[in-house]
């Protein structure tokens, strides 16, 4: 009966799932389905996913997904005609497949996940994997390490802040943001400019959560919708009563 007793509890025991991380490590994931205060991603299609040319990005080619291309091109083009920005902003980092988010995360080895997770997101939780965001790198650096806050001083950083939300793009990560990310000046993702943009519908669709629960800084503003209130309809008033009229005799 004992055995019964124990065998019962095990299988009404709640599990508490688990995110794969690197060889032998995992994460716990809480209630909203976040580990490590990153929220879940899936693979983009590679049927979705086009090149930058190599003149916009550094180091690895840039892969994105084709309905962000034309707005990311518009950006770059607008820094380069604009003096103020004083550089150039490049994609240094755009698509990562979760295989290679792996990769990337377990990169540190033996070290804490926990602690690799304040900087890298781990896979299956990046922005990265969805070809909808990348992280910009200025040029030339000037001393600045790419991926590193010192970026967000820059002319060029000071640029995206006024002008990315124009094409679509907003900070994921601002600083003290509610999700507890580490604060990302160069990492933006594409939600389109307006809702009607090509493509905009499905990246804001994959995004919807995060802008819900912790929204970006700067962020594309939503489309304003005015309701015009109509005024109310007449109140039916009741037809006058008939009188009949006596028939003389």
């Amino acid at each position: 009966m004992l055995h019964r007793i124990v065998a019962l509890v095990l299988v009404l025991a709640p599990t508490v799932a688990e995110a794969q991380l690197c060889e032998g490590q995992s994460a716990a994931i809480s209630a909203d389905g976040r580990a490590f205060g990153h929220l879940p991603y899936g693979d983009a299609a590679e049927t979705e996913l086009v090149t930058l040319p190599s003149d916009y990005s550094v180091g690895n080619p840039c892969v994105v997904r084709a309905d962000m291309l034309p707005d990311l091109l518009r950006l770059f083009a607008a820094a380069q005609g604009d003096p103020s920005v004083m550089g150039q902003l490049k994609a240094l980092s755009c698509q990562r497949s979760i295989a290679r988010q792996r990769a990337v995360f377990c990169r540190g080895g033996g070290s804490d996940p926990a602690d690799r997770a304040i900087s890298v997101a781990p896979p299956g939780y990046s922005e990265h994997s969805t070809g909808y965001a990348l992280d910009f790198a200025v040029r030339p650096a000037n001393g600045c390490p790419d991926a590193e806050a010192c970026m967000a001083a820059t002319p060029a950083a000071r640029w995206l802040l006024r002008n990315a939300p124009r094409f679509g793009f907003e900070q994921s990560f601002p600083g003290s943001n509610k999700q507890h990310v580490k604060w990302e000046p160069w990492h933006w993702r594409w939600v389109g400019p307006t809702a009607e943009a090509p493509g905009a519908a499905k990246a804001r669709f994959v995004f919807a959560r995060a802008r819900s629960l912790y929204p970006a800084s700067p962020a594309v503003q939503p489309l304003v919708v005015k309701i015009i209130a109509q005024p109310p309809l007449p109140t039916p008033t009741a037809p006058p009563a008939i009188t009949k009229k006596k028939r003389r005799r």
